[in-house]
């Protein structure tokens, strides 16, 4: 089988990524590993990846402030998950520190708070300190900090 993708000339591939970047916000990070099937030179990639930037199809920024977002407004991921995902990204510390100041402190509990009430309809007659073991577990694999998690745990009556 022949890959097409090898042989389309280089505005055919800017145009086919610039939709591609205006489907979702992507990172440089994925925009690399997505020119790798294309079977490019690194001029052309570098061409591509310039174009991209000037066009302001790729921003890092951009893309860390909808990833950080995303993952907590609709996945209710903690900020040391976002923090780790992010850093997969290769996004430089300093966006991420911005991105993660963009979660407000109050809806950060609030969500702690939700997310434990929900786990605690689904945890059955077990003792308190199971429940409790229970919840720290889940709420660190959701990514928060375990000082946060500590703190909501101990305002709810078990």
């Amino acid at each position: 089988m022949i890959d097409n993708k090898k042989y389309l000339p280089i505005e055919t591939i800017i145009l086919k990524i610039q939709y591609w970047c205006a489907y979702q916000e992507r990172s440089q990070f994925e925009l690399d590993k997505k020119l790798i099937e294309y079977n490019l030179t690194e001029n052309e990639k570098l061409e591509i990846v310039s174009n991209l930037i000037t066009n302001n199809f790729i921003n890092e920024e951009r893309f860390a402030t909808a990833f950080t977002r995303g993952k907590f407004n609709i996945k209710k991921w903690g900020k040391l998950k976002i923090k780790a995902h992010l850093k997969l990204h290769k996004i430089p510390q300093k966006l991420i520190n911005q991105a993660l100041s963009g979660i407000n402190d109050d809806e950060y509990s609030a969500t702690i708070e939700n997310l434990i009430n929900l786990k605690l309809k689904t945890i059955k007659l077990v003792p308190t300190l199971i429940k409790k073991q229970k919840l720290i577990n889940f709420l660190q694999t959701k990514g928060f900090e375990f000082d946060l998690i500590m703190n909501e745990i101990n305002k709810i009556k078990m």
